[in-house]
């Protein structure tokens, strides 16, 4: 009877686990009602820059503005937990995440490494945004960056602020070395406070920023800020991402594979590349309205130094939201304000 049962369970798995792995991905459509019968939920690959990339549209009505969020990481898609923090958000926009080129759905082994550069992603937001325009009949869009989103959203809104209704930026980017330094600065501070004697060590041994190694001393410094609640303060995105990978309809086994190796791919491609950059002296100025939201434990992308750009930025309007109870997530770790401070933000523009 043991050995019956142990063969099928063995047969359970070699059938189970390639559906598993294989089964199409897809994103569920909204109940039918009189409120949601102009409704949008696709999940579609369409090529932009060259290559397939995954764009993940829901709306219960496509007459709404678009709402894009450009994720993190580089190499942090968003697409296989989104709709746990963002069904809100659906009943007042069309909410568009994108796994960005060489990230989660969107990588391939034949993605070409010299196509992994700021340029490139800037050019495929903007093939991004014709698309959706194009495809939902809208002029332009609210845009959304958080953490490496950030430092790509700022680049899209210079030098496309015609197609920009607001730019909303979250763990905002403002200068790479500096923001590393103030990091650093902190965890240390936390480690000695806490006696914490093997992360003083593993820190001395990297040095201050920038780092020698970047992929390698960043990872390093980044899982002792953790730690200290200075990258995640309520949340845990990568149990979200773990989750998403293993439930969500949008997110099949192979899906979760790409997104391991895509990680990768980002990271050795792209970490580092912004140890020059600074927004305080290179961007002083922007052409559309301005909503920094700065979680106050963040210290992954320090909100002092956020708060430091918005004071000397230029814009036709701007404003900082602190998020007292967040660190690097604030719009995950304080869902409801944030949509009431997105809610507002289409209310306040989207008749100008």
């Amino acid at each position: 009877m043991k050995r019956q049962l142990l063969k099928i369970v063995v047969l359970i798995m070699l059938i189970g686990v390639p559906l598993i792995l294989f089964l199409p991905s897809r994103t569920p459509k909204y109940k039918t009602t009189s409120n949601n019968k102009n409704s949008i939920s696709e999940l579609k690959m369409v090529e932009i820059g060259g290559i397939e990339q995954a764009l993940l549209i829901r709306g219960t009505d496509r007459d709404n503005p678009i709402l894009i969020f450009l994720h993190g990481g580089p190499g942090y898609p968003q697409i296989s937990f989104a709709r746990k923090y963002q069904n809100k958000l659906e009943e007042d926009f069309v909410v568009v995440n994108w796994d960005q080129r060489g990230a989660g759905k969107s990588y391939s082994a034949n993605i070409n490494e010299n196509s992994m550069t700021r340029e490139q992603f800037v050019l495929d937001t903007n093939e991004v945004i014709d698309y959706l325009c194009k495809k939902l009949n809208k002029n332009s869009v609210y845009l959304v960056g958080h953490s490496w989103g950030s430092e790509l959203g700022l680049f899209v809104v210079d030098k496309y602020p015609e197609k920009i209704k607001a730019y909303i930026g979250i763990g905002q980017v403002v200068d790479g070395t500096k923001g590393e330094i103030i990091a650093y600065d902190y965890v240390y501070d936390q480690a000695k406070e806490n006696n914490d004697i093997k992360s003083i060590e593993i820190l001395d041994k990297i040095g201050v920023p920038p780092y020698s190694e970047a992929v390698k001393d960043t990872v390093a410094q980044r899982k002792i800020l953790t730690r200290y609640n200075g990258v995640e303060k309520q949340v845990n995105t990568l149990k979200d991402i773990i989750v998403g990978c293993i439930f969500s309809p949008e997110y099949r086994g192979i899906d979760g594979i790409k997104l391991a190796l895509g990680s990768k791919f980002t990271a050795d491609t792209m970490w580092g590349h912004n140890k020059d950059l600074n927004f305080i002296n290179d961007m002083p100025s922007i052409k559309v309205p301005v909503y920094f939201c700065g979680g106050r434990y963040d210290y992954n992308t320090p909100s002092i130094l956020v708060e430091e750009y918005y004071n000397k930025l230029q814009a036709p309007y701007k404003e900082f939201i602190w998020f007292e109870d967040s660190a690097h997530f604030p719009q995950f770790d304080e869902v409801d304000k944030f949509t009431k401070l997105m809610v507002r933000i289409k209310n306040t523009h989207e008749l100008k």
